[in-house]
């Protein structure tokens, strides 16, 4: 038995100790500088906001940086736990957004090369504090064994992608690597940084037919997020663009995208403009998509 699979059967033994009414989300990308983090950030407050109960897992294991967007300095990381100095609930924060983190360990890039038993270790103790109803786990970029873990452990996967070339091919290869270590995972798209509907519409097409044709796994089209000045700008800030621009085009998107994940129907965040063209269009494809089934 190789190392990815015995990892999965170890994974496996610990889940009936999970609570079922915790849903985890991993969110990755093919590539770096997709904006996954920031996203993932924005994506973990509007669930709260919701009142959805949320702890937010920086497992970007030797370049995290949750904790920045955030602009907040942890006392303890999960080197501290990897290490086995503290237990996972001990390193939880909350913070003032609403959700619960548990930050990374920037810096430590050994973390990066887990062994089989560490990762293992690692992923039996979220059974600890899986009590809330969502564990959003923002994993690194690429496919590497550990994030294929992270990913392959997670009840559901989002890949966040760009328009840009290298970065839907690079949204392709993490598909196909998820693909090839398990194909029961539902795997879901966010298109980011779209300049028009209809580019977030054809990219994220054009990923869904080709997975569908060369991999036979399936694909949802979750949404997009519009380009926003707002997003950079909140980055710099060191504060979540969801936060700083409540009711920019990238936030009004997010919410959005959040009602979808959490089954909510869509909330009022602007009143006409973007928001309710936005929520609109979601709507229509919602029910174009329920016709086709």
């Amino acid at each position: 038995m190789d190392q990815a699979a015995n990892l999965r059967r170890l994974v496996v033994a610990k889940k009936d100790t999970i609570p079922s009414n915790t849903r985890s989300i991993a969110i990755t990308s093919g590539k770096g500088g997709v904006g996954k983090t920031s996203l993932a950030v924005s994506l973990s407050i509007a669930l709260a906001k919701g009142n959805a109960s949320v702890t937010l897992l920086d497992a970007d294991l030797g370049l995290a940086n949750i904790n920045v967007i955030l602009g907040i300095i942890p006392k303890f990381n999960l080197y501290h736990v990897i290490k086995g100095k503290k237990k996972l609930k001990d390193i939880v924060i909350e913070v003032p957004e609403g959700i619960k983190i548990i930050a990374g360990a920037a810096g430590f890039h050994q973390l990066a090369n887990l062994n089989e038993k560490q990762r293992a270790d690692f992923i039996s103790e979220l059974s600890e504090i899986a009590n809330d109803d969502f564990l959003i786990v923002d994993t690194g970029a690429g496919v590497s064994q550990n994030v294929l873990s992270f990913l392959t452990s997670s009840d559901e996967i989002i890949v966040v992608t760009t328009p840009e070339p290298t970065a839907i091919t690079d949204a392709y290869g993490i598909i196909k690597s998820i693909a090839s270590q398990s194909t029961d995972k539902t795997i879901k798209l966010i298109v980011n940084r779209c300049q028009s509907v209809s580019e977030g519409k054809r990219v994220a097409q054009r990923i869904i037919n080709i997975a569908g044709q060369f991999l036979n796994i399936k694909v949802e089209n979750l949404g997009f997020v519009f380009d926003d000045i707002s997003v950079p700008k909140s980055v710099r800030s060191q504060k979540p663009f969801i936060v700083s621009y409540p009711k920019c085009k990238a936030s009004v998107c997010v919410n959005i995208i959040a009602d979808k994940i959490a089954n909510r129907e869509p909330g009022n965040y602007q009143n006409g403009g973007i928001s309710g063209f936005v929520k609109k269009l979601f709507a229509s494809r919602a029910e174009n998509e329920s016709d086709e089934e």
